[in-house]
């Protein structure tokens, strides 16, 4: 037997012993073995009946010895946090099954090649569809992409965290810009009100709503404002004037006076009557309503 014919058999013994071995463990397959044996499997599906139990166990074995395309692929979004990585293992191993149920062999495209995009794509697919609790605008969102990582890079070279002006240098944006992108990274995340913080030294817990927001005084404002409408428009054109120049314009007793052609002390007592006047219609509308 020539050297040539020796080195076949051995080639051929090997590749048996792998076809034999991902059929039995598909995940022991290393990945470049997984390259060489994917042209073997997609021609066992080529020929094989889609449906029938050799064929989805042909590309069930195909599928989990590429599942380490998932992790590569899953590898360029760390900075993305560990929260998410099984949900990224996930959709991305949904992209690889798109790729091998996809795949031509006549292409003479490496599977690789192939599917890394696909995988992807459905990973980008899912950040998009479901991280920014608020929506925002895409090149905000790609610009926090950029800041995550400009930050990372500045945080290990400095010791500490970044200004704004040196986040802008480095990714050669204005300052500006990159506030902008800061504000809007606000927006990926988002937590309940409902959810409990650590309350002190008793280990008691409450509602963050307790922390945030407070009543605003300026509502009972509003809603005297919608009440006093139909109360000043039945006033007379004096009465109203004098409302107007005190309140809106916010001009002195004096400045009235002057303006109207009476003394200051007339003008108090007519502010005075109207003051009342428009109480006691706010009192009777409220005790109408209760």
């Amino acid at each position: 037997m020539s050297g040539t014919t020796v080195q076949q058999a051995k080639r051929i013994a090997v590749d048996a012993e792998l076809v034999e071995r991902a059929y039995a463990d598909p995940l022991s397959i290393a990945p470049r073995d997984a390259r060489e044996l994917g042209a073997h499997f997609f021609e066992r599906l080529n020929v094989l009946e889609e449906g029938t139990r050799e064929y989805q166990y042909a590309r069930n074995t195909l599928i989990e010895m590429n599942l380490s395309l998932v992790q590569y692929a899953a590898s360029r979004f760390k900075y993305r946090g560990d929260e998410q990585r099984d949900d990224i293992i996930q959709v991305g191993t949904i992209g690889l099954i798109k790729a091998i149920d996809r795949f031509d062999l006549s292409r003479e495209v490496e599977f690789t090649s192939f599917a890394v995009p696909y995988i992807v794509g459905e990973m980008k697919r899912f950040f998009r569809d479901t991280s920014w609790a608020v929506h925002v605008p895409r090149r905000l969102q790609e610009a926090r992409v950029e800041l995550t990582r400009a930050t990372e890079e500045l945080r290990s070279r400095l010791g500490r965290e970044p200004s704004t002006t040196e986040l802008a240098e480095l990714m050669q944006l204005d300052p500006a810009e990159v506030a902008e992108a800061q504000q809007a990274s606000n927006g990926y995340n988002s937590v309940s009100l409902d959810a409990t913080v650590g309350g002190g030294d008793d280990d008691s817990e409450t509602l963050l709503a307790a922390f945030v927001g407070r009543e605003d005084e300026r509502f009972e404002l509003v809603e005297n404002f919608h009440s006093l409408a139909p109360l000043i428009a039945g006033l007379d054109d004096r009465e109203r004037l004098l409302i107007h120049l005190r309140f809106v314009e916010e001009r002195t007793q004096q400045q009235i006076a002057e303006q109207i052609g009476c003394s200051q002390m007339h003008v108090s007592r007519l502010l005075g009557r109207l003051v009342v006047k428009l109480r006691s219609g706010l009192m009777a509308e409220s005790d109408l309503n209760s």
